[in-house]
């Protein structure tokens, strides 16, 4: 069964589609960007602040779907500029420690809200889930 996830520990969606859907063991989450669920708003700073304030978001909705940053089984990056890849990565890897996901990286020409960083992410669910999480 299709379950569609959204918690207010991550932004809302900003158009049609869902913070993330569950379906046959796999959390297929939605490219997040660096927006601070609580006031809404891009936050300030590079890169570095960027990618964490992304990953701390993709967390939430992880956990949210009943998965975990160690059951993430393949990441998408996009980045603005490919010269961000070194700071990206460095904080990338603080998340992602050992038994690292497979990984696309790439540059877009332009993000949401012209962010610098989004990334998306497939997981399998480690918690089954039994009602939609908050």
């Amino acid at each position: 069964m299709k379950r569609t996830i959204s918690t207010d520990k991550a932004p809302k969606a900003i158009g049609p589609y869902s913070q993330a859907v569950v379906y046959g063991g796999l959390a297929y989450l939605s490219g997040q960007i660096a927006i601070d669920p609580a006031s809404n708003k891009v936050i300030e700073g590079g890169i570095s602040a960027q990618t964490e304030r992304v990953l701390e978001n993709i967390k939430a909705v992880l956990e949210a779907s009943g998965a975990s940053l160690d059951s993430v089984l393949k990441t998408t990056v996009f980045l603005k500029d490919m010269e961000d890849f070194a700071p990206m990565n460095q904080i990338y890897a603080r998340y992602f420690p050992k038994d690292s996901p497979a990984r696309s990286t790439v540059q877009a020409a332009k993000l949401p809200r012209d962010v610098g960083v989004e990334i998306d992410v497939i997981a399998a669910i480690v918690e089954p889930l039994t009602e939609p999480r908050p």
